[in-house]
């Protein structure tokens, strides 16, 4: 059974910074393209930051670059998003996923104040 499993969203003050972790269960993680996706209220969800299954290749949206790095441990089955320097317009469901499999996480609340 497939299980992506986020955690780290809390409330922050803009400037500050979070870590989340997506571990993963039931499935080949460590030959998967994963990424990071969020939603906000009234908005679609879109894509923030992608990595290759050797962590080769990463790519982020233009408005997470430079503050957001992706990563993962293949070892541990973990994806993780560090977040620095968090702004209200980031305040967002955070998803961990593995799109080309259709496997998805239940999401993480990040909320960033002014």
């Amino acid at each position: 059974q497939v299980h992506l499993v986020e955690s780290g969203g809390e409330s922050v003050q803009a400037g500050g910074s979070l870590r989340l972790s997506c571990r993963a269960s039931g499935v080949p993680f460590h030959e998967s393209f994963m990424g990071w996706f969020r939603q906000a209220p009234g908005k679609e969800r879109e894509l923030v930051a992608s990595i290759t299954w050797n962590g080769g290749t990463v790519d982020y949206t233009d408005s997470v670059k430079g503050r957001f790095t992706i990563s993962r441990d293949n070892a541990k089955n973990t994806l993780y998003l560090q977040m620095s320097n968090l702004q209200p317009e980031d305040t967002a469901v955070y998803y961990c996923a593995a799109p080309h499999n259709g496997w998805w996480g239940q999401g993480t609340q990040v909320t960033v104040s002014s």
